[in-house]
């Protein structure tokens, strides 16, 4: 797809930059992001450890009881490659109620409610943190609606966001993120 090949040198300043300026900004020095085991959120992860330094960097690994292990471990290697700070909160307990209180809930709208929890833990993390939350979502997931309101659409603002998948591998590869994680297909 030529039309959409990046120069990855140049997008990975601008991006750098673009989360450093977004952040001091605003007040802060530092910022949130959840950690899921794909290819968005560890860019995202990345490129804000790279603006902000691991220290200013809190990656949350929010899993439900059906979560996979290889995408939390998926998520740990990231953690573990940048050296972030890092928090495991899981979210069975937490959205259970709701799903078991309507038995014939569907999975859209199981998915939406550990979503816009995730994005609760999020939040409360980042005023913990004393830090914004930064969004994982890509250009393509965004305009195909493949998203949740207050969910995981829901942050401060979101520097992977003008990308296409395409370009999200293109950028990750240049960034050195491990290759398992590049040609992962998404869970979603």
């Amino acid at each position: 797809m030529p039309g959409l090949m990046i120069d990855t040198a140049e997008v990975r300043k601008t991006l750098i930059d673009f989360i450093h300026n977004e952040i001091t900004r605003a007040g802060f020095s530092r910022a949130v992001l959840g950690i899921s085991g794909g290819l968005d959120s560890a860019l995202a992860c990345y490129l804000t450890a790279e603006a902000l330094g691991a220290d200013n960097t809190l990656a949350i690994r929010m899993p439900y009881r059906t979560s996979s292990q290889s995408s939390l471990d998926d998520a740990q290697l990231v953690i573990d490659a940048l050296g972030v700070k890092s928090l495991t909160i899981p979210i069975t307990d937490m959205v259970d109620p709701l799903i078991n209180r309507f038995p014939a809930m569907d999975k859209r709208r199981k998915g939406n409610i550990m979503a816009r929890q995730r994005m609760i833990i999020l939040f409360d993390q980042s005023e913990d943190f004393k830090g914004l939350v930064v969004g994982t979502g890509n250009k393509t997931e965004i305009l195909l609606g493949y998203s949740t309101l207050y969910g995981d659409s829901a942050c401060a603002f979101n520097p992977v966001g003008d990308l296409y998948k395409t370009q999200v591998r293109q950028l990750a590869s240049a960034m050195g993120i491990p290759q398992a994680l590049i040609d992962k297909a998404p869970s979603a």
